[in-house]
């Protein structure tokens, strides 16, 4: 056994073990795997299964569409600024610490949640929504950004990898939450979908406790605000905006949308919602692979990831503009496209953002991690709130053809200037040989008493 130098300790073979993917993971590395994967299966099932039904119920309960957005969109706001705090913070709280306790705070959270159809009265039933979410995202917060540390922590080598391949388990949970709270709501009413889900998400509790390793580190000082100020983090980070905020505008919008133009039961939206997180959920491990075996093209990925997603959004309505009549087919294609797109762009990003902050002197460690992982976190938490509240406010005046049109406007912005950043990038990167191959007849002629041998010789030494 020995101590690394950010004081996490670790074993020698659980290092030299990381660099390639079909080398044999060690136990602990299998160990963090497992915990990790059931933290995002659990977490996200719960979170997905409000999409199918509870926009109509809160519609049934006297909500208006955008109180709806709102509720969704403080979920967002609040695991945004538990995401900062925890993760600035995830060396003194302790990542396991951190993980179990944002499990538990989630459990409980998800079956009071259950509970709201018997509150009489619409303030009421509002007021206790925005509570219980408030509260639950703190808990997501934690659970979310503990395993994105630990997760990078564990596996140094093959963060893209790694990352694509635990989000095939938050596929599943996007996936099968929907069709399940869906079709539960649809045979036995609103509260059995959370009380079923919220006692599986308690279940994970002991057992990350007794799976998950520990981690020992020592805090450092660097800050969000440091990890802000690179212009290449800037534009990371508002593509990553742009994907939150487009999930978040489908939570708030599709099933509403779905319901009133197709005639569609809450169940079938619930399966309708497969034509995203199927072909993210599919396509994660093979773009994390990639991302990894090829790193150069990470930065192609998310630009042309972040296009295809802008073309889905203004397709999903479609655009009125184009006068193309709302087919059902039509819906389910772009869809596909958005979740496809989404892993192109998602993927790469955090270890794209966490080569920035290693290139601009932050400390390899558990508190560098924490801090990109929280970063992450709080940025995609600020476009689950806007995409919900623009969204339904967007929709509620205009409609939902014209508010996804803008929602792929905003995602077309934030591609554009992230590949106008990289081309710019490039050319200065090019600009140095260039400048040596296309210097002028006056540049090239010898100094004062210098002779042109000398020249040529001191010109390529």
């Amino acid at each position: 056994m020995n101590m690394e130098p950010n004081g996490v300790q670790q074993t020698d073979n659980a290092l030299e073990e990381t660099p390639t993917v079909t080398q044999r993971m060690s136990r602990q590395q299998v160990l963090t795997l497992i915990s990790v994967a059931s933290v995002n299966f659990s977490s996200m099932i719960c979170y997905s299964i409000l999409g199918p039904f509870f926009p109509y119920e809160a519609k049934q309960k006297g909500a208006s569409q955008t109180v709806i957005g709102l509720i969704f969109g403080c979920y967002a706001l609040c695991n945004l600024m538990g995401s900062l705090i925890l993760g600035k913070y995830i060396v003194q709280i302790g990542a396991k610490f951190m993980l179990v306790s944002g499990l538990f705070v989630s459990s409980g959270c998800t079956v009071l949640f259950g509970m709201l159809d018997r509150v009489p009265g619409t303030k009421m039933f509002i007021a206790l929504c925005f509570i219980i979410r408030s509260i639950d995202a703190v808990g997501f917060a934690a659970a979310m950004t503990s395993s994105f540390a630990v997760s990078a922590k564990v596996f140094p080598n093959n963060i893209a990898t790694v990352m694509g391949s635990l989000e095939v388990f938050t596929g599943l949970g996007l996936i099968l939450g929907p069709p399940f709270g869906g079709l539960l709501y649809q045979s036995f009413g609103y509260e059995l979908p959370f009380i079923i889900l919220g006692c599986v998400l308690f279940l994970m509790v002991p057992f990350n406790m007794y799976i998950l390793p520990n981690f020992e580190a020592t805090p450092s000082k660097d800050s969000f605000l440091r990890l802000f100020t690179c212009p290449k983090t800037v534009l990371i980070c508002f593509m990553i905006f742009t994907l939150s905020s487009g999930l978040g505008f489908l939570d708030a919008t599709l099933s509403i949308f779905a319901t009133e133009k197709f005639s569609m039961s809450p169940g079938y939206v619930g399966l309708l919602l497969l034509g995203v997180s199927l072909p993210y959920c599919l396509s994660s491990p093979f773009l994390g692979f990639v991302s990894d075996k090829f790193p150069f093209i990470r930065k192609w990925l998310m630009v042309l990831g972040g296009l295809a997603t802008a073309l889905g959004f203004c397709f999903l309505g479609p655009i009125p503009i184009l006068h193309i009549q709302s087919q059902l087919w039509l819906l389910i294609f772009m869809l596909a496209i958005i979740g496809f797109s989404l892993g192109m762009t998602g993927i790469p990003t955090f270890p794209e953002i966490l080569n920035c902050a290693y290139e601009n002197g932050f400390e390899e460690g558990l508190s560098t991690l924490g801090l990109v992982s929280g970063l992450f976190g709080a940025v995609w938490s600020i476009g689950m709130f806007f995409g919900p509240t623009f969204g339904g406010f967007m929709t509620q005046t205009l409609n939902f053809e014209w508010a996804a049109s803008i929602e792929g406007g905003i995602g077309f912005l934030a591609s554009f200037l992230l590949g106008t950043y990289f081309l710019t990038e490039r050319v200065q990167t090019n600009r140095p040989s260039q400048a040596i191959d296309g210097e002028t007849p006056e540049e090239r002629a010898p100094l004062l008493g210098q002779s042109s041998t000398d020249d040529d010789q001191t010109q390529y030494q």
